[in-house]
Parts: C-alpha cells; sequence; structure tokens
C-alpha cells in the first residue's frame, strides 16, 4: 500500500511538473504584413515594440514575423487576423474603407502637417471614441500600434505637376475611400490598389503616377520609375496600424497586455519622428538619384486648398448618411491633432 502511494505520489509530481513547464512555455503569436523584408516602418516601429514587449514578459510572449504578404495579401489581413491566421496583423484601415470607414479621418487633405500630429491623435482617437467603438470593436480587433504617414505626394513617371491643370485626367494610384474624393476633387482619376501592386502598374503606364510618402515609394522599387514629384502640398496620408484579434488578446495575460500597451505609448513619440526624418532624408537620396521636386508655388497651393476644402466634409457627410458618425469622427480627431505639441 505504502508503495502505491508513493507511485501516486510520484505520478502527482510528474503531472504538476508537466503543468508548470506548460505554464512556462512562451506564448507565440504570429505577425503579418505586406512589407518587403528591411522595410524602414517594420524598422522603426515594429522591431524595436516587439523586442521591448519579449523583453518585459521575460519572454513570456514571443513574436513570429511574416513579412511580404507571406500569409496573405494586404486587403485581406483583417480577415487573416479575425480568423487567426495571425494574431496580429497588419490591419490598414484604407485598405478595408468599408469595414472600417471612420479611422479615413486621419487620411484627409490637410488633416496634420507632421506624422506626430498624425500619428499621437489617431493613437488616441482609435483606442477610445468612435473609432474605437466602430473600426475595431465593431470588427473584433484591438489596436496595438499605429503610425500616420507624413502627408503625401503626387510623383509622376512623365509629366510634372507644378499648377493645378497639369493634375487634370492623371490617373493616379489611390487606396481609396477618402484619398478617391481627394483625387476627384483636384481632377485626378483615381485607381485604387494595394501598394505592392503599384510598381508593376506603373511600369505597364496603366497609370501615370502616385499618391504615395517618399518612403514607400522607395520600398517598393518605385524611385526607379517616376521622375518628378510635388513638393508644399499634403494631399493625403495613410494609417499603418497594427491590431490583435480580440480572441488572441483575451488568452494573453494583464500582465502581458499591460507591456503591450506601455511598449506602443513609449515608443511612437520618437518613432514618427523618426518617420519623419526618414522622409527629409529620403527626398535628399531621390533628388541625387534624378528625381525632380517640384516646389508649388503659393497661389498654387492656394488653389488646391480651395479645390481641397470640402473633402473633409462631404466625406463625414456621406458616413452620417449611413449612420456611420462621421462627423464626430472629425471632430474627435481634429481637436486630438490640435492637442498634439508642436513638433
Amino acid at each position: 500500500m505504502g508503495g502505491l502511494r508513493r507511485a501516486l505520489a510520484g505520478y502527482g509530481f510528474l503531472i504538476a511538473s508537466i503543468n508548470l513547464a506548460a505554464a512556462a512555455e512562451p506564448i507565440k503569436l504570429r505577425v503579418a504584413d505586406s512589407f518587403p523584408k528591411g522595410h524602414y516602418l517594420v524598422r522603426l516601429v515594429l522591431e524595436p515594440w516587439m523586442a521591448e514587449v519579449q523583453k518585459r514578459t521575460n519572454n513570456a510572449v514571443t513574436f513570429e514575423h511574416y513579412p511580404a504578404q507571406q500569409l496573405g495579401k494586404a486587403a485581406d489581413m483583417l480577415k487573416l487576423t479575425q480568423t487567426g491566421v495571425a494574431d496580429i496583423g497588419y490591419v490598414a484601415p484604407a485598405y478595408v474603407s468599408d469595414k472600417m470607414p471612420v479611422s479615413e479621418v486621419a487620411m484627409l487633405p490637410g488633416a496634420f502637417e507632421h506624422s506626430c500630429q498624425g500619428t499621437l491623435a489617431y493613437w488616441k482617437t482609435a483606442r477610445s471614441g468612435v473609432i474605437a467603438q466602430q473600426d475595431y470593436t465593431a470588427n473584433g480587433i484591438r489596436l496595438l500600434l499605429a503610425v500616420s504617414l507624413p502627408p503625401y505626394r503626387i510623383l509622376t513617371v512623365k509629366q510634372p505637376v507644378k499648377d493645378t491643370a497639369d493634375i487634370n485626367g492623371l490617373k493616379l494610384r489611390s487606396t481609396g475611400g477618402a484619398q478617391d474624393l481627394t483625387l476627384r476633387a483636384i481632377g485626378a482619376v483615381p485607381v485604387r490598389m494595394a501598394a505592392p501592386d503599384a510598381y508593376e502598374s506603373l511600369s505597364r503606364g496603366t497609370m501615370d503616377g502616385l499618391l504615395f510618402p517618399l518612403e514607400s515609394v522607395v520600398a517598393y522599387g518605385a524611385d526607379k520609375l517616376v521622375k518628378h514629384s510635388t513638393d508644399g502640398f499634403g494631399f493625403a496620408s495613410f494609417v499603418v496600424a497594427y491590431s490583435i484579434s480580440e480572441n488572441a488578446w483575451k488568452r494573453l495575460s494583464p500582465e502581458i497586455q499591460k507591456a503591450m500597451i506601455d511598449t506602443a505609448e513609449e515608443i511612437l513619440p520618437s518613432a514618427c519622428k523618426e518617420v519623419q526624418k526618414q522622409d527629409s532624408e529620403t527626398m535628399k537620396s531621390m533628388e541625387a538619384a534624378g528625381v525632380h521636386f517640384d516646389t508649388l508655388q503659393p497661389d498654387v497651393v492656394a488653389k488646391l486648398k480651395d479645390l481641397t476644402k470640402g473633402v473633409g466634409k462631404a466625406w463625414a457627410d456621406g458616413l452620417d448618411a449611413r449612420g456611420k458618425h462621421g462627423s464626430d469622427a472629425l471632430k474627435e480627431f481634429s481637436a486630438a491633432v490640435a492637442a498634439v505639441p508642436a513638433q
């Protein structure tokens, strides 16, 4: 009998040891995006965040990064994250504007002047308020990281843009939604597509140019094709956002959840400065490589402001008509931008 008790005690100890080992096993999260390997946003934002979260949790959580659409197309990242193919996905609201419509408030022309204004305002409003409720909670995802890119420029292969008349009829790449409204307002023809597909369309001549941030022009190889760029007016922007599904979030301990949010809070203010700085450096390198930057004259900037001044209201009114609270989102985001200290 004593031997049986000893055997059972030993068996209990073995089970306890297995359970403890299982509890110590790190949680592996699959992170998916469409950025090429080595993309500056991955280097400046995602990689430091993953490393710091892993450090703060003492490796209780680890990450497997799948870049370059390895787990799926950019436009499918929301679905891939919702269904668990990816635990954390690069869910760009502009690529799924039908599902995340109010996030486009951060992509309207003239919404902000510096990446940090857009970044910190979006980070605040997308975690509480109209954007959080409609674009994130309603889709079963939670925002973990977000950066607003520096204001977009028009880049063309053949024809320089020096005045509003030069834009008329140009077929320019757009992410859809608010960017479509902007391009139509200035007389261009929007061609909707994800960034990784832009090079091929540009090389085939099915597009005349891009509405793009400079660093993305280089990242996707389009700097080998474009010859001209505007300077001095922000036509739009783009929100780069990594989100986690609510299902994956609930599997994490409160300590890991806190480490993820705290790390983002600390990284984003410096990361957005680096993103803006990168824009200036890329402009210099593109100029050295032969791309000509045309500084738009004050009278042309005034014309563009006049043409685009109604875009925000048209965007908001369109969402209001669908019960999506576009005007509320515009008011919230504008107030958040105004609250960000000047850079």
